[in-house]
């Protein structure tokens, strides 16, 4: 009986684990794009005039941000199949 109660516990954890991985991945997949600047940024490109340069700014802001982000998942992906490979 004791080992019955452990497996439904431990499904009960796998199911809770699956569903904070459903709901981050949703979260990142569906995220509402934020047009965001520094003061300076926003000073100098404000206004309906500078459009094109707001957003050329924007995305840059944005590929300066993602890279860290992929080197950490490489990263965290060549520890994991090292790991994986040890055992």
């Amino acid at each position: 009986m004791c080992t019955k109660v452990r497996s439904q516990k431990s499904g009960i954890r796998t199911e809770k684990g699956i569903v904070k991985i459903l709901f981050f991945i949703f979260c990142f997949l569906f995220s509402v794009g934020v047009s965001a600047q520094c003061a300076m940024c926003r000073a100098s490109l404000g206004g309906d005039a500078n459009k094109a340069q707001a957003e050329a700014v924007n995305d840059g802001i944005v590929y300066l941000m993602v890279i860290p982000y992929l080197l950490v998942a490489g990263i965290g992906y060549v520890i994991y199949k090292m790991r994986k490979g040890k055992k």
